[in-house]
């Protein structure tokens, strides 16, 4: 795909930002750079390639789940700077 001055002013109308000669200039390059990288990628011959989701296994280092005391609702809502009905009362935050 060619990166043309046309398509970096319609670029900034949909996305509505002001770039400046210079700007425009720079984004023109930086995208044709950044397209021409999947234009190679594109281009490579995956035939017969085992898809992979990661290049490294995961593993999930997991701790085993151990039943503690915690901490009781009274100690808990005695720090708080506002408590109502056994919950702590915060200021709304959604009109």
């Amino acid at each position: 795909m060619e990166v043309t001055p046309e398509l970096i002013r319609h670029l900034e109308r949909l996305s509505r930002i002001q770039l400046t000669p210079e700007e425009e200039a720079r984004m023109q390059e930086d995208l044709g750079r950044i397209l021409g990288y999947f234009e190679k990628i594109s281009a490579l011959d995956t035939d017969g390639l085992e898809e992979m989701a990661r290049p490294v296994p995961l593993e999930n280092r997991m701790r085993a789940d151990e039943a503690r005391e915690s901490l009781a609702q009274a100690e808990a809502l005695s720090v708080a700077v506002e408590a109502e009905d056994g919950f702590f009362k915060v200021p709304r935050v959604i009109e």
